[in-house]
């Protein structure tokens, strides 16, 4: 199968299960909600070694807010439940509370349950805090030096879909990065998906466990380096391929996972250079969704 003269592989992209939040960020300006989203989602590419898989899922415009200013909607995911509930309160604690004129509100459609995140920050407000309505949500205002923090009560958090991805392969590593980039915004347009790598872009593919070191939990996908060409058995590169970069989705459900790979793989393939779109798996032993990239189309 060929889109825009790119091969795309028969292959399937293996996900897996995680616990998603999607909270609302709103400052006085654009640029201050930036601030905190990006400041919130730090250190949160993969559960491999982060605390949480993070990234901002879109802006908001003030007249689709809440309080009538623009914000941006950031995931936070987590494997486990109670760890989840740990990293909102850290992060909403300490990486929004501290900035300027935020607010946090729920952004999450049909949870499966709720965190009582919001009234549990209530107490850094010691005793002085009070509780607003604000549409109809629960709101508890934590007065600060410079003005109040506005915190939704509760949260909400449902299971969600993590490890949707696809492989660049390109001709060259600028043609690769560029793809890649390209993929990048258009999944930004997709609501519910994240890109939690830096930039969007893995550079650093791994796989499960180690060849040669038992104590590893993940390691590099030496069948996927490009330097290693050559060198490693069962090699996945083809000859003309000297580019090659990943993108992992999270989402909100597996729709949003899809979405966000087919709209990445129609953004990669119109860039000159790129020569086949693949994506990672484990055989179907690691994950209990196969998202077939053919079938995307």
């Amino acid at each position: 199968m060929e889109i825009n003269g790119v091969e795309i592989e028969d292959n399937f992209a293996e996900a897996f299960g995680i616990q998603t939040s999607r909270i609302l960020i709103t400052a006085a300006t654009k640029k201050l909600a930036k601030v905190a989203a990006v400041e919130a989602t730090g250190y949160g590419t993969s559960v491999i070694g982060c605390p949480a898989e993070a990234g901002i899922d879109c802006y908001v415009p003030p007249q689709e807010t809440p309080d009538g200013r623009p914000g941006y909607i950031i995931m936070i995911c987590n494997m486990d439940k109670k760890k989840l509930d740990h990293e909102l309160l850290e992060r909403i604690g300490m990486c929004i509370l501290t900035a300027a004129t935020t607010a946090v509100f729920d952004a999450m459609e049909e949870p499966d349950e709720k965190f009582k995140t919001g009234h549990k920050l209530k107490f850094y407000g010691d005793g002085y805090e009070k509780i607003l309505d604000i549409q109809g949500r629960k709101i508890h205002s934590i007065p600060l030096m410079s003005g109040d923090f506005l915190v939704e009560s509760e949260l909400g958090v449902k299971a969600g879909v993590a490890g949707g991805n696809l492989f660049i392969l390109a001709e060259n590593q600028p043609a690769g990065l560029l793809a890649a980039d390209a993929a990048v915004d258009a999944i930004k347009a997709v609501p519910g998906a994240i890109t939690p790598f830096p930039g969007g872009i893995v550079a650093s593919g791994s796989k499960v466990g180690s060849n040669k070191y038992k104590f590893l939990n993940a390691s590099t996908n030496e069948k996927m380096c490009v330097t290693l060409k050559g060198d490693v058995e069962g090699c996945d590169i083809p000859e003309n391929v000297d580019g090659v970069y990943e993108i992992v989705i999270d989402g909100v459900d597996e729709e949003a996972v899809k979405a966000a790979m087919k709209a990445g793989i129609e953004a990669a393939t119109k860039v000159n250079g790129v020569i086949q779109i693949s994506a990672g798996n484990f055989g179907g032993n690691l994950g209990k969704y196969q998202i077939k990239l053919q079938d995307l189309f």
